[in-house]
């Protein structure tokens, strides 16, 4: 292996490392969703994942097709641009719909309180709410489709650092030189996505928030939203 791409694969790295330690939606969309669905650690993982391996080898795939024909690296990277804001607005629609549902079963699942009189003139009070029971029902017999609306978002999702990153070997017609490097920065990144998720996600399943357990839903919601504004706006 050559210098040239010992060198590129430590850069590869860094920069993968660094493109999702500082890209919020890369984790924050699993972390609120794990925590408002309830989903268990290794169901999260595996979504975690999933989406990862979408996430980095759609703009593999495009980036060794341009290569193959030989469009330019600007225009790659311009096509890249516009896959990212597709992502970007994707999330904020996705993010948006789900804080709308979110307060509309905050408000229906609101809780109430229950009086019983037993036989020995004791009185008994406790609160509960009809609709969270009933919604748990229906919840567990229906598909989910929360999770393939997030691999998508993520497969839209460009990883704009990786095409120039892949140009030198594709210029030197190195096809080890390219996987090696593709992998090299895969790892990283979906590495990083699933570091940062289990250590958040871990955190929270031992945070309880009693009075706020109904808005969890639409404070998910809410996060989803805010990261894609951060994508759209802020270019993170």
């Amino acid at each position: 292996m050559s210098n040239e791409i010992s060198l590129l694969a430590i850069t590869a790295a860094s920069i993968g490392f660094i493109h999702t330690l500082f890209g919020p939606d890369h984790y924050l969309p699993f972390i609120v969703m794990s925590k408002a669905r309830n989903w268990t650690m290794p169901r999260t993982m595996i979504l975690t994942f999933l989406c990862g391996i979408g996430h980095v080898f759609s703009s593999v795939i495009i980036g060794i097709l341009g290569v193959s024909i030989g469009i330019a690296l600007s225009k790659l990277e311009a096509f890249e641009s516009i896959r990212g804001s597709l992502a970007g607005w994707a999330l904020m629609a996705f993010g948006l719909v789900y804080t709308i549902w979110g307060i509309r079963n905050a408000i229906r699942n609101k809780p109430h309180t229950h009086f019983h009189l037993h036989s020995d003139s004791s009185k008994h009070v406790h609160e509960h709410t009809h609709h969270d029971e009933h919604s748990h029902v229906h919840d567990a017999k229906k598909k989910n489709i929360t999770p393939w609306i997030l691999f998508t978002i993520f497969v839209l999702g460009p990883c704009e650092p990786l095409i120039p990153i892949l140009m030198y070997p594709a210029a030197q017609k190195s096809v080890s030189g390219m996987i090696f490097v593709t992998l090299i920065f895969a790892i990283t990144t979906i590495s990083t996505m699933m570091i940062i998720v289990y250590v958040a996600s871990l955190g929270l399943k031992m945070v309880f928030f009693k009075k706020m357990e109904r808005y969890t839903h639409a404070l998910a919601g809410g996060m989803l939203l805010l990261s894609g504004v951060a994508i759209i706006f802020l270019g993170l």
